[in-house]
């Protein structure tokens, strides 16, 4: 989508609305790469539809975003499917200069209806299960240490449950992000999700018990094997073909989330198909929680907003059954 400005009044010079191909370039990269792709596929679904039923999607009316809401509930889209068309649409028009349109009333409240149709036929929403401790290890267990492919697999799986990390975060490691000290290793996370202004954080994660789980060994051998090959920094997650060789450039946010499903097959995992990398950042939560670690502790070594409620997601199972009102009662 085109990250033009709003159009200034006609009263101004022409020259105080001009922007240079810098600042286009910058403007375009302001959003995230990932957010980018999905409202520009969004937007390009509403317009084809938009299309086929002789509409016109922008400026699009009230009745026209409500007609497409249905449209997709017709199709049983994911309630957060539907949010983010909507969110698409509008951001589509907000760039073009059509602000405030269109209007979202009658679209929300389709969407309201349909959320409950979903309940009352038991739908749920869809949620990766969490790697916990017992699924890691025996994901690990099911990578080969003698292989470059098992070393780096190891080394992915090992610190997206370590560091809590958003795919995007384990795909943009550099080799040069990892410092090893006494009490472990020190991960900088250049940005993130919360951190769209870049300031970076520096994450610590401490050695280890296990072997073949220990953060500081199974990133060292890693690290080993990538030397071997005469890379010394660039991607830390590399690329590496079906032959078990080496690729120029780093692995993208979606291959770390195949690499996390394929591993998870391999591993026999009950459902090993609705694993992803975000199983990863859940579990972590999970098991810190039950170790009695504060949820503020947790929060901030995960990058968590501070307002956000999704840790505390992760988090109650554990509570639930740790405080339920049940226990201890003599029943």
């Amino acid at each position: 989508m085109s990250s033009e400005l709003v159009p200034a009044p006609s009263s101004e010079l022409a020259a105080d609305v001009e922007l240079s191909d810098g600042t286009r370039e910058r403007l375009q990269r302001s959003a995230p790469e990932n957010t980018k792709r999905a409202y520009t596929r969004q937007w390009q679904t509403f317009a084809n539809w938009c299309s086929e039923q002789g509409r016109t999607p922008m400026p699009a009316t009230p009745q026209t975003l409500a007609e497409y809401v249905s449209h997709l509930a017709d199709l049983d889209r994911a309630p957060s499917t539907i949010e983010q068309a909507i969110a698409a649409i509008r951001t589509a028009h907000r760039f073009a200069g059509h602000r405030g349109q269109p209007e979202t009333d009658a679209a929300l409240a389709v969407l309201k209806v349909h959320r409950r149709d979903r309940a009352a036929a038991g739908k749920r929403k869809r949620k990766a299960p969490p790697v916990t401790l017992k699924p890691l290890r025996a994901m690990i267990e099911a990578t080969n240490p003698e292989t470059l492919a098992g070393k780096r697999d190891r080394a992915l799986l090992v610190l997206g449950f370590a560091l809590m990390a958003r795919r995007s975060e384990l795909a943009a490691l550099q080799i040069e992000d990892m410092k090893f000290t006494d009490d472990g290793l020190t991960v900088l996370i250049r940005a993130s999700k919360t951190d769209q202004d870049a300031a970076g954080a520096e994450v610590q994660v401490p050695n280890g018990v296990h072997p073949d789980t220990d953060p500081v060994r199974v990133v060292r051998a890693w690290l080993t094997a990538l030397a071997e090959h005469d890379v010394t920094d660039g991607p830390l997650l590399r690329r590496i073909n079906r032959w078990g060789q080496l690729q120029p450039g780093g692995m993208s946010g979606a291959a770390v989330n195949e690499a996390v499903q394929r591993v998870a097959a391999a591993a026999g995992l009950p459902n090993a198909v609705d694993f992803t990398a975000h199983g990863l950042r859940a579990g972590a939560p999970t098991e810190a929680a039950k170790a009695g670690h504060p949820t503020s502790f947790i929060a901030e070594h995960g990058r968590w907003s501070k307002t956000s409620p999704q840790v505390l997601e992760y988090i109650r199972p554990v509570d639930r059954w740790r405080d339920n009102p049940m226990r201890g009662i003599g029943l």
